[in-house]
């Protein structure tokens, strides 16, 4: 193997490392403050909290655009050592990340704000707690929205242990705010909101410090070429689209929920999205390792190394998903049990499915990367952000007809189904992919391990008695089958040397 390769590989492994043990932390946090917060607020405040702050992050698919946008403009300059030209990309970032505040911001205050008023099912009660969630999430998403060119330089550069250091900081302190929360005397649920707004400024505060004493091209300059300008603004341009696309199947169906169920289902959605976003990181924190690597390979030309690695990526990504969503799927309302205590009625449901989204997303991911890396977005935004847009027009055509609300998560499925295979024939000629070696490479061995995981789980779960240590012992089971399996049967004799030498260096550190 290539030296550049070998190199590149061990970043990967090691930036993966640094962000699963900030994950894990964090995760574990994560799931503690949730309870907490839960039992703070109360089930219909913890719903109120989710939709109204809905509203808001419904226009975040224009901030979401631009966190793409930076990360490839960013992560490609040095990919293909044009430094000179990375303090032009990072101003103009700069620059169309305040005109997308300030745009946001006109949104919420006006569109916004008439949705709020005219179509959100909230108790008369808490109508004006409710309103002072809404102006605070407003300049909690300005905050976020600054954060984001800091960010992508950090993940550019591959300074994941700068990433996880800030991000365990965060939550450090958002626990400990929520204990203030059980403290207070004052409304908790407005206390809430502007709580999480300090973590967001602290985040961007410590991002900005670092960036500066680091990275040269971190300085504002005026020279602001228009080409780039233009060029930038046409990849944000479709990107908006395809996260237009995400918003309104993410925070719409969300709000689909709220005017046909009220605040209750809001807050069985929003226990089962905590646990999805949990899953999810695992994959994002093994992605975002690995794609500055693509992007990177991709400026230098090197597609057959950008294939092989493609391909790594979206294998590993499921095996590390199914680590999970396996033994959720078998113990789901032992595992919310021991959680929350109590939950709302349709979480079990809820998160069952998302499982399965979870695993198709997560396969996903890498495909987009490496569109984004061509910077010819126009015709993946277009078809695939239009599949998804029709995640919330079919939710609500279900829901009129009479459909429950575990119905809009069925169309959910199915409609990523459609746009992981659209995703592939058009990332085709965009990276001369081969979608025969796609398939025997990713799509054979994946289905593979997914069944036959899936398959024993459920026989060991038939077989085990009923209670708690019975549910945890199953858990224990199938983290451990689908290891093996997807040692055993989901990876080539190299990649399996590859795990080999990466444990075997883990155990010799562990043993100095």
């Amino acid at each position: 193997m290539p030296e550049s390769k070998i190199s590149n590989n061990q970043r990967i492994a090691k930036n993966t490392i640094l962000l699963y043990g900030r994950m894990m932390f964090t995760m574990a946090l994560s799931l503690y403050t949730s309870r907490i917060i839960l039992n703070a607020l109360g089930i219909e405040d913890y719903g109120i909290y989710n939709v109204v702050g809905g509203i808001v992050a419904m226009f975040a698919f224009l901030n979401g655009a631009l966190i793409t946008t930076s990360q490839r403009y960013i992560t490609f300059g040095l990919g293909k050592g044009d430094n000179s030209n990375l303090r032009v990309i990072f101003s103009t970032c700069i620059l169309v990340h305040i005109i997308l505040a300030l745009f946001i911001t006109i949104l919420c205050e006006t569109a916004g704000l008439w949705f709020f008023y005219n179509k959100m099912n909230v108790p008369e009660a808490r109508m004006g707690a409710a309103m002072w969630v809404f102006q605070i999430s407003v300049v909690n998403m300005v905050v976020s929205i600054m954060s984001a060119p800091y960010n992508a330089v950090i993940i550019a550069h591959e300074r994941m242990n700068v990433f996880a250091v800030i991000t365990i900081f965060a939550a450090l302190i958002k626990l400990a705010f929520v204990y203030i929360l059980l403290i207070s005397n004052v409304d908790r649920l407005i206390l809430y909101a502007i709580l999480m707004l300090l973590v967001q400024v602290i985040v961007l505060a410590l991002y900005i410090w670092y960036c500066k004493r680091h990275y040269s091209e971190v300085l504002l300059t005026k020279k602001l070429g228009k080409p780039l300008i233009t060029e930038i603004a046409k990849f944000a341009g479709w990107n908006v689209w395809g996260n237009l696309a995400a918003t309104l199947y993410g925070t719409g169906v969300n709000l689909l929920l709220n005017v046909f169920f009220g605040p209750i289902v809001n807050a069985a959605r929003g226990i089962a999205i905590e646990i999805e976003s949990g899953i999810m990181n695992f994959a994002t924190n093994f992605l975002m390792a690995a794609n500055p690597q693509i992007t990177k390979l991709y400026a230098q030309h090197n597609l057959s190394e950008m294939h092989t690695l493609l391909f790594r990526v979206c294998k590993f990504c499921c095996y590390l998903i199914l680590l999970f969503t396996v033994p959720i799927m078998m113990e789901t309302s032992t595992i919310l049990t021991l959680w929350l205590k109590t939950f709302p009625e349709w979480t079990v449901q809820f998160v069952q499915i998302l499982m399965f989204i979870v695993l198709v997303d997560a396969m996903s991911r890498p495909l987009m990367t490496a569109a984004a890396a061509t910077g010819n977005v126009k015709k993946y935004q277009a078809v695939v952000g239009g599949l998804l847009l029709s995640i919330f027009p079919l939710s609500y055509i279900v829901l009129k007809l009479g459909g429950n609300p575990l119905s809009v998560y069925v169309v959910h499925l199915s409609v990523y189904l459609v746009a992981f295979i659209a995703r592939l024939f058009i990332i085709r000629p965009l990276i001369s992919l081969s979608i025969r070696q796609f398939f025997v490479s990713v799509i054979v061995p994946c289905t593979i391990v997914t069944s036959v995981s899936y398959g024993i789980a459920y026989l060991i779960k038939s077989l085990m008695p009923v209670g708690i240590l019975a549910s945890l012992t199953t858990c224990a089971i199938c983290v451990l089958i689908v290891g093996i399996v997807a040692y055993g049967i989901g990876l080539t004799t190299r990649e399996r040397n590859f795990v080999n030498e990466k444990a075997i260096s883990v155990i010799r550190k562990i043993k100095k």
